[in-house]
């Protein structure tokens, strides 16, 4: 079975972690702090906290903010749950603004409008999540413009886009938000097993991350060095969390960061050799971006003009060892979002996106023969599909 994603091992990721199993700390050693230290180099970003997840960087990114209970946080609908889930565990409300069918993020006019809307009835969000879907950025600076004038905080969801590129800076560098949050899935550019980050360019809101994510707890350091506390001494200032990461997955992690330039490029080059395979099918091929917003190409998503063929192309390709994926269902129309009040007709661009996707699979170990034999499939059952409603 071809999957949809998978990440990439290579010989020198494994020697990494051996290393550390033979040698160093397997939890808090050298190796949290040299990934940190490295990111922080790649985007341009002078604060990098690394956690356990993306969702925990996500959730810890809007404690920080203060995000409680009362407040309301604005993100898409189209995402994983884990965009709105943040907000929920702060005890927050949630609500959502629909996608521009064009660049499949969020509709910059819609937000706008709901902006207005939202400060005449005095219930302005405290923070929108801003999901860079499939890797593509959202216009930032112009998102900025509209959120900055509200003082609405803003959390750049970048799990899909690590290695993308923005006005010719990297994606996580933080010029238009007050944080961006990686993910380091499998599936995604590069893997520490499970992983994610909280970058930011203000002190205290790394300072407040950092604690947060090893139970509220800090030790005084100039005062142990003076002789004022005993060196075993800490302290638990608020409720925190253990969302640390180890040593083991940071090595893996830093291995990969040195390969991430190369695997991006081998994810665009596939991502255009499936533009050229595809171009004359009945589909809408996945946006390209522009000058100033270059993917990073985590998923290829395909939309079908005919959509009722959607679950007929799946179980096909499924057949044929494709392991083709859909993402996403709207975060709405999940049951525990219903149950908020939500309802299916709210967000009907991503909804009409929706019934129309299908993702293709798209990594950098993904071959040239493979992506052909995909593309050879597509082109079959199309063939088939019109053979059958000519009869």
């Amino acid at each position: 079975m071809i999957p949809y994603g998978r990440h990439s091992i290579e010989a020198e990721d494994i020697d990494k972690v051996v290393e550390v199993l033979q040698h160093g700390n397997l939890t808090q050693g050298d190796q949290v702090p040299a990934l940190e230290q490295a990111l922080a180099e790649y985007v341009d970003v002078p604060y990098v906290s690394m956690v356990n997840s993306a969702t925990s960087a996500l959730h810890l990114a809007c404690v920080a903010l203060g995000v409680s209970r009362g407040d309301i946080v604005w993100t898409s609908p189209l995402s994983f749950v884990a965009s709105a889930n943040c907000a929920r565990y702060c005890g927050a409300d949630v609500d959502f603004v629909d996608i521009d069918p064009e660049t499949l993020n969020i509709s910059l006019p819609l937000l706008e409008r709901k902006l207005v809307l939202a400060a005449s009835e005095q219930r302005l969000p405290k923070a929108i999540v801003v999901v860079h879907f499939t890797g593509l950025s959202v216009d930032m600076q112009a998102l900025q413009q509209l959120a900055g004038a509200y003082r609405v905080a803003l959390i750049e969801d970048a799990s899909h886009a690590l290695g993308a590129d923005y006005q010719g800076r990297k994606v996580g560098c933080c010029d238009f938000a007050d944080a961006v949050v990686f993910s380091f899935h499998p599936v995604k550019m590069i893997t520490t097993g499970e992983g994610g980050a909280v970058l930011t360019r203000h002190w205290q809101l790394h300072d407040h991350v950092r604690r947060l994510r090893s139970h509220g707890i800090e030790k005084n350091t100039a005062a142990i060095q003076s002789g004022d506390c005993p060196p075993w001494y800490y302290e638990q200032h608020e409720l925190g969390f253990n969302y640390r990461i180890t040593d083991v997955q940071a090595a893996l992690g830093l291995s990969q960061l040195q390969r991430l330039d190369e695997m991006v490029a081998r994810r665009r080059q596939l991502a255009s050799r499936y533009d050229h395979l595809l171009g004359d099918l009945p589909l809408v091929l996945p946006p390209r971006g522009n000058e100033a917003s270059q993917s990073s190409w985590h998923l290829y998503v395909i939309q079908l003009q005919q959509p009722q063929l959607r679950a007929e192309l799946y179980a096909f390709l499924h057949a044929h060892n494709i392991g083709v994926q859909v993402h996403y269902i709207p975060i709405h129309w999940q049951p525990y979002y219903q149950q908020l009040g939500f309802s299916r007709g709210q967000f009907p661009l991503a909804e009409a996106y929706y019934e129309q996707c299908l993702t293709l699979p798209l990594f950098p170990g993904l071959s040239d023969e493979q992506q052909n034999e995909i593309a050879r499939l597509l082109h079959l059952f199309f063939k088939q599909s019109s053979a059958e409603l000519s009869l």
